[in-house]
C-alpha cells in the first residue's frame, strides 16, 4: 500500500504528459514555484543536479580555451539600443528597473535577457591590437525574460545558464569557434545527460537576433515534442560594428573582429526529465544524480537495528564514498523500507543497495537497478567495484534507449497528408524537404504547429521536393513541435 500510495501522486506519463511533468519536478524536489509568478526555487535535490552539470561543462569549456569572468546584471537602455535587430528581438521578454534608492533613474537599465550588449561594450574598450585576440571569454550567471508561459527548468522567467562570447580575426576563426561549440554540447548531452540530440543550422526565422547563423542540438521528448537543447552563434561583424569594437590588425591598419555567442541552461535539466523519467518518476543519469547509490537497511524482525544492521550499513556508506561514489544512507527510522524504495525509485537514484540481516550473515547485499528493477546479489568487499561497473552500464543504457526512441519516432515523410497526419498524432521528428522560403515555413507551422529545428549537418544533402509547396528543396530538415 505504501509503494501505491506513493506512485498515485505522480500522474501516469501516457494519460497527461505535461501534468506528468509537474508532478515529477514537484514530488521529486527538484523545485518550487517561487512568489513571483513564472519564478521557480530551484531545491537542493535540483540544485545538485545543476552543481553534477555546471562542473562538467565548465570543465569541457574551459578544455577549450576559454575562462570565465562576471559582467553586470543590469544593462543600460543605450546599450540595448545599438543593435536595432537584436534589441527588437528581446524588446517583449525585457524587464526594466526605472526607479533606484527611491529616485527615478535617468536612464532605464534592463535585466540582462542575454549579455551582448553589456560584454560589447567592454570588448570596445579592451581590444586594440591583432595581439588582444582570440577573446575567449564564458560566464556562468543568471537571466531574465518575461515569458507568458512558463514551466519549471523548461521556460521560466528568470534561469541560470553559461554563456560564451568570443572574438576573432577572421570569419573562419569565428565559425570554426561556432561548430566547436556546438561539438561541446553534442558530447556533454550525450556523455553525461544520455540524451541523443541532432546538431544542425537554424532557419532564419528561427535565429538568434542579430546572428549571422545559429546552430543548435535538438533533443526528442517522451512526448515526441523537440527541446532545443542549446545554441551557438556566428554573429558576424554586426555586434562589432554595432558597438564599435575595432583593432589594428597585423598590417597596422583598422579592422573589425568577428564574434560569436554560445549558451546552455538550466532547461537541460527539464530535457533530462522528459527523456528519461517514467510512470514511477525521475530516471537519473549516474553521470549527474545526486546520489548515485542510496543503501536501504532492512531491520531484524526482532532486536533493535541501530545495533545490528546499522553499523554494518554505515561501514557499507563509508566503504561507497571512499570509493568515489556518491552515496546516500536512508537511516529514516519513521519508514518502511516498502515506503523508502518507492520514495528512493521516485527520486531516481540510479541504484539502490539493500542491507538486511540475512544479507549481513552472508557478508553481501543486493543491488537493485532504478531504470530495469534488476537485482543483483553482490558480495560486500566487492560492492565498489561491482556498483561501478553497473554505473557505466546504466549510463550507456539509458542513451541507448533513448536513440532507440529517437529512431523509432523518427519518419522520412513524403507527403503533405502524412506530415500533417503523424503532427496530429504522435509526432516526433519529421524528416522532409523544405524550399527554404519564409512564408511556406510559417504556414507550416500555422496549420500543424510544427518548425523547422535544424537543417541538419549530418546525413549528407539529399534534394528533392519542398513537402508543403511542391517547390525544389535542396536538402531535407527536421521538423517537429517543440518546447
Amino acid at each position: 500500500m505504501e509503494k501505491e500510495r506513493t506512485l498515485k501522486e505522480i500522474t501516469p506519463r501516457g494519460e497527461d504528459f505535461s501534468q506528468w511533468y509537474l508532478d515529477v519536478v514537484l514530488k521529486t524536489e527538484m523545485a518550487d514555484y517561487g512568489p513571483v509568478k513564472g519564478c521557480m526555487i530551484i531545491r537542493p535535490y535540483g540544485f545538485a543536479v545543476w552543481e553534477a552539470i555546471q562542473a562538467d561543462l565548465d570543465r569541457r569549456i574551459k578544455e577549450t580555451g576559454h575562462v570565465n569572468a562576471y559582467f553586470p546584471l543590469f544593462i543600460p537602455k543605450s546599450f540595448l539600443e545599438k543593435e536595432k535587430e537584436h534589441v527588437e528581438g528581446f524588446s517583449p521578454e525585457c524587464a526594466w528597473v526605472t526607479i533606484g534608492g527611491g529616485e527615478e533613474l535617468e536612464e532605464p537599465l534592463a535585466i540582462r535577457p542575454t549579455s551582448e550588449a553589456m560584454i560589447c561594450s567592454m570588448y570596445a574598450k579592451w581590444v586594440r591590437s591583432w595581439r588582444d585576440l582570440p577573446v575567449l571569454i564564458n560566464q556562468w550567471a543568471n537571466i531574465v525574460r518575461w515569458e507568458k508561459v512558463t514551466r519549471p527548468f523548461l521556460r521560466t522567467t528568470e534561469f541560470l545558464w553559461q554563456e560564451g562570447h568570443t572574438l576573432h580575426g577572421t570569419e573562419e576563426e569565428a565559425e570554426e569557434e561556432t561548430m566547436r561549440m556546438l561539438g561541446v554540447y553534442r558530447s556533454f548531452y550525450e556523455e553525461m545527460l544520455a540524451v541523443p540530440v541532432v546538431p544542425g543550422r537554424k532557419s532564419e526565422s528561427e535565429k538568434f537576433a542579430g546572428a549571422l547563423r545559429t546552430y543548435s542540438v535538438e533533443a526528442l521528448m517522451g512526448d515526441g515534442k523537440a527541446l532545443q537543447g542549446a545554441t551557438s552563434h556566428n554573429l558576424g561583424q554586426h555586434f562589432a560594428t554595432a558597438y564599435g569594437i575595432e583593432y589594428l590588425d597585423r598590417n597596422q591598419e583598422r579592422a573589425k573582429p568577428w564574434s560569436t555567442s554560445w549558451g546552455a541552461s538550466t532547461r537541460m535539466i527539464g530535457g533530462l526529465i522528459m527523456t528519461h523519467g517514467d510512470d514511477a518518476g525521475l530516471v537519473l543519469p549516474p553521470k549527474v544524480a545526486p546520489y548515485q547509490v542510496v543503501i536501504v537497511p532492512i531491520p531484524p524482525r526482532k532486536g533493535d537495528w541501530s545495533e545490528s544492521v546499522l553499523p554494518k550499513a554505515r561501514e557499507a556508506l563509508a566503504m561507497l564514498r571512499a570509493a568515489g561514489i556518491r552515496a546516500h544512507l536512508d537511516d529514516r527510522d519513521t519508514q518502511q523500507p516498502g515506503f523508502k524504495y518507492s520514495d528512493w525509485e521516485m527520486r531516481g537514484v540510479p541504484l539502490r543497495l539493500e542491507l538486511g540481516p540475512k544479507d549481513i550473515e552472508k557478508d553481501q547485499c543486493v543491488l537493485v537497478r532504478r531504470d530495469t528493477r534488476e537485482k543483483a546479489f553482490v558480495p560486500l568487499a566487492g560492492a565498489p567495484a561491482r556498483i561501478r561497473e553497473l554505473l557505466d552500464q546504466v549510463q550507456k543504457d539509458l542513451l541507448e534507449r533513448a536513440r532507440k526512441f529517437v529512431a523509432d519516432n523518427t519518419t522520412r515523410v513524403s507527403s503533405w497528408d502524412e506530415f500533417r497526419q503523424i503532427m496530429a498524432g504522435r509526432r516526433g521528428f519529421l524528416i522532409a524537404g523544405w524550399c527554404g522560403d519564409a512564408e511556406c515555413e510559417a504556414r507550416i507551422k500555422q496549420e500543424t504547429k510544427a518548425t523547422v529545428r535544424v537543417i541538419p549537418l549530418e546525413g549528407g544533402v539529399r534534394p528533392g521536393t519542398c513537402i508543403r509547396c511542391g517547390q525544389p528543396s535542396p536538402q531535407e530538415v527536421y521538423f517537429a513541435q517543440a518546447y
